[in-house]
């Protein structure tokens, strides 16, 4: 069975986030605080060429395992460190289809929209360090 490992948010855009004991998840709006949230798309490259688009990128998930696998290869990454909000542990996030709703929580739902292209800031973060997509999600309730 899968869980939450960790939860981050970050009110500026920078590449990482800060991790907290709690999140809160605002229906069709994403992570309070976070500068992602909102309706409308905020990731700064999107805004620029149209800040009307949705935004599908309200709530970043990823995976524990992809930590491991880093680990393994020498590189030390934290929860929070690729700008992920959610950090899983035992769900195959990339093998989920988009519009598949997890279950996070208590009263928390997210629906999958995508996989996220890794970020050219990664790049600044570990030049060596491959990171594979991660998981886009809008955030809503049951």
């Amino acid at each position: 069975m899968g869980s939450v490992m960790a939860v981050s948010s970050r009110i500026g855009h920078r590449f990482s986030k800060t991790p907290s004991l709690s999140i809160r998840l605002l229906k069709g709006l994403g992570v309070a605080g976070d500068a992602h949230m909102g309706e409308t798309v905020k990731h700064r490259s999107r805004v620029r060429k149209d800040p009307t688009q949705p935004n599908l990128r309200q709530v970043h998930l990823m995976h524990a395992e992809l930590f491991d696998e880093l680990r393994a290869k020498g590189f030390v990454v934290r929860s929070g460190e690729l700008g992920e909000n959610v950090t899983t542990s035992g769900i195959d996030l990339l093998a989920l289809p988009a519009g598949t709703r997890l279950h996070l929580g208590a009263s928390a739902v997210v629906e999958l929209t995508g996989l996220r292209d890794p970020c050219i800031q990664i790049d600044r973060f570990s030049p060596a360090c491959a990171i594979p997509a991660s998981r886009s999600t809008i955030s809503s309730k049951a």
